[in-house]
């Protein structure tokens, strides 16, 4: 009997995953987990080549927040 992926945090889900790989029901709800929101980040940039310090420096900062919350 599969467990309830809804149910599941993202931890679990992954080592789920990990130990299941051809578990394609297992992966898509790892996939649409609704605590993993896509984040779209702005150009770091310009079409000429330059960096946007400032788009660079907000990246930095919500992968880091990201990270630290992945980690507690």
């Amino acid at each position: 009997m599969k467990p309830n992926f809804t149910e599941m945090t993202v931890s679990e889900l992954r080592a789920y995953v990990l130990e299941h790989r051809e578990d394609d029901e297992a992966i898509r709800a790892l996939f649409h987990h609704p605590s993993l929101q896509w984040v779209t980040m702005p150009p770091m940039f310009t079409e000429d080549g330059q960096p946007i310090e400032e788009n660079i420096r907000q990246a930095e900062k919500t992968l880091r927040q990201h990270f630290e919350q992945e980690n507690k």
